[in-house]
């Protein structure tokens, strides 16, 4: 005991400096104007309906269900694996809407079961679905389990959609679908040409079911996301981490990625890649060092900035276009719409089948093997690629 109180003496101790409590207003770091996109469109479109939000728990699931909840459904409906998540979110609405029908429930999206009991019960009207894997470095670890929640998960919840006659279903995608150079770009690539096939099914059959995605960028206050990882860092005397000196983001607040989602249900017809215009790119270190100074502190002298290098999977920059070439306007001038080639019907079954086979075998080479070969625009690792590589899609040969 003595030796270990002796040690504890004269161990060095880590300088922590005091914040200064200022408190920092996120939307204050994007440099530009908050973008608000409530309409009297949202009321028509919700209200009075039974709306289903699959990862409720999220940040941008959970923010969709607050918002929801101003147009005042006939039911918001919350499916939710992470249990505790759930019981958060549950609480907040039943103390914040006194007497509204509010419904937790804990189901996992890659559970077709559950998924039809919860469908077969309620019946929705509208679908959000958020519910995915989404930090990139993880599923570059895990590219497996990326494919099986990303791609199979939603998979089972459109086409659930589907059979159950919901009248709109809005994949949550991302700027990492575009060109993507990770895992998880790449799965959100594959589930946005999935969902667009659905729509293009029904538009020959009866299904009613119109199917859209929206893309945004990172958010900031998210869990997991850049904002909080460094207020971390700084609290404890740092150092702060960037990957690299010219690493460059597309940013949003929660709510405004989450009304983004809502109003592109609203608007959209059917089939569409919906973008939100944010602007322009914010640099991380430029983040960082205006992070510090707005806890009252000097980048360099009471904080230090490291860089960490680029992680597997990670692009310098984004892309999320905005030039007419690419994308073209709808009614919101800050909402546009990709204009992307659509995979045929033969091309996405058979991608499924080949992503299906990768996935199960639980080899991490034979999933992103896969993921390239049916994601024509992605490419392994290449964080340095060049922006608006043009996309090619391919006729699939014959398993």
């Amino acid at each position: 005991m003595r030796r270990i109180l002796k040690w504890f003496a004269s161990a060095p101790r880590v300088k922590r400096v005091s914040i200064a409590r200022q408190g920092v207003e996120l939307a204050d770091l994007l440099g530009r104007e908050t973008i608000n996109l409530d309409t009297p469109e949202l009321q028509r479109f919700l209200a009075g309906k039974r709306v289903l939000v699959t990862g409720a728990g999220g940040s941008i699931g959970s923010e969709i269900c607050r918002q929801t909840m101003r147009f005042l459904p006939e039911r918001l409906l919350m499916l939710e694996r992470a249990e505790n998540n759930l019981f958060e979110i549950d609480r907040e609405l039943r103390e914040t809407w006194v007497g509204a029908d509010v419904r937790p429930y804990i189901a996992d999206v890659c559970d077709a079961r559950r998924i039809r009991q919860v469908f077969d019960s309620e019946r929705p009207h509208v679908v959000f679905h958020c519910a995915a894997h989404k930090h990139v470095p993880m599923m570059e670890a895990n590219p497996c389990e990326a494919i099986k929640n990303n791609v199979f998960g939603t998979r089972i919840v459109a086409d659930v959609s589907a059979e159950s006659g919901v009248a709109a279903f809005v994949l949550v995608s991302t700027d990492k679908a575009v060109n993507p150079t990770s895992v998880m770009g790449a799965t959100k690539r594959f589930a946005e040409l999935y969902v667009q096939s659905l729509n293009a099914a029904g538009e020959t059959s009866d299904q009613t079911t119109r199917f859209l995605a929206v893309r945004f960028g990172n958010v900031l206050g998210s869990s997991g996301s850049v904002v909080p990882i460094f207020q971390r860092q700084i609290e404890a005397g740092g150092p702060v981490t960037v990957t690299h000196p010219e690493m460059k983001r597309y940013f949003m607040t929660i709510p405004e990625a989450s009304q983004l989602v809502m109003q592109a249900g609203a608007i959209g017809q059917g089939g569409e890649i919906f973008v939100l215009d944010m602007g322009s790119q914010v640099k991380i270190l430029d983040l960082a060092h205006e992070l510090i100074r707005r806890n009252g502190l000097q980048p360099g002298e009471d904080i230090e900035v490291t860089f960490s290098g680029i992680r597997p999977g990670e692009k310098l920059y984004e892309e999320l276009a905005n030039d007419d070439d690419q994308t073209r306007p709808t009614a919101h001038p800050k909402i546009r719409v990709w204009q992307l080639p659509r995979a045929t019907p033969t091309q996405v079954k058979h991608g499924l089948e080949i992503l299906w086979s990768a996935a199960s075998s639980g080899a991490p080479t034979q999933a992103t093997t896969a993921l390239a070969a049916c994601v024509p625009e992605y490419r392994l690792h290449n964080p340095t690629r060049t922006p608006h590589a043009p996309m090619r899609l391919v006729e699939a040969e014959a398993a």
